[in-house]
């Protein structure tokens, strides 16, 4: 398994428009940081987890030329904004981009594409539709587990493959979930900031979760510019942890 780190900003990504912070006028590539997601090659599959406001730019980035599922952590507009932009994918693979999310999510997908749904005017995007709601589900024989965690009060996906975990926008772990990250070789967590946030862990909360599952190897991603410089941030992690910066390569 190969996972590109496409994404690993915070909401308003890296730097923040008007922000004059040293972080946001930084002229190091690893503290410029597109919305967060992830590019996950597999059995022959690529599946993107997430297709935020950046997805155009980070598949041309990427010079991703086949896309085979979109899976959603959740519906917040960092996260599905982009899904409009499927439809060079429609176009080339003649065919509707399947996605993967839960019906409440699928909800706010309709709502905020009503047009791609409502409207036979061609060029638009075109969706198929998949329901997570079960305790697996499988995309062309991959198969993918989701794992339930808290957004602040709301209820978001994380996804474990094989022995990868992604685990992005949650401030608490259930018990019943971290079981299931348990023996993961590598994981992907979220750790926005230093000081305490009421949706999103920080460094310390991000670290503490990574101690004690004791993966082999763990990424941190949705990293705001309050982090402070990537290269000042790795050299204070343990042994293992790394700060995952957009372009990082992950193989599994």
């Amino acid at each position: 398994m190969k996972v590109t780190l496409i994404g690993t900003g915070t909401s308003q990504g890296v730097p923040v428009p008007a922000c004059e912070c040293e972080v946001c006028i930084s002229d190091d590539k690893k503290d410029n940081r597109l919305r967060t997601s992830a590019l996950v090659e597999i059995d022959n599959n690529i599946i993107c987890i997430d297709a935020g406001p950046d997805f155009r730019y980070q598949m041309l980035r990427n010079n991703v030329k086949r896309l085979d599922a979109i899976i959603i952590t959740h519906s917040h507009r960092d996260h599905i904004a982009g899904l409009d932009d499927v439809r060079s994918f429609n176009y080339v693979s003649k065919k509707p981009m399947p996605i993967y999310a839960t019906e409440f999510d699928q909800l706010e997908i309709k709502r905020e594409f009503s047009y791609a749904f409502n409207n036979n005017y061609p060029g638009l995007p075109k969706y198929n539709l998949n329901t997570i709601n079960v305790k697996r589900f499988e995309i062309n024989g991959t198969q993918i587990l989701p794992i339930k965690v808290m957004h602040y009060k709301n209820q978001v996906l994380g996804f474990r493959i094989n022995d990868f975990a992604y685990v992005t926008d949650t401030n608490y772990i259930p018990s019943s979930s971290l079981e299931l990250l348990h023996g993961c070789d590598v994981l992907v967590l979220n750790a926005l900031r230093r000081e305490k946030h009421p949706s999103h862990f920080n460094l310390e909360e991000a670290l503490k979760v990574i101690d004690d599952l004791k993966p082999k190897r763990a990424y941190l991603t949705h990293i705001s510019h309050l982090m402070g410089f990537h290269n000042d941030l790795q050299k204070e992690l343990p042994k293992g942890v790394f700060a995952g910066y957009d372009g990082l390569v992950i193989n599994s």
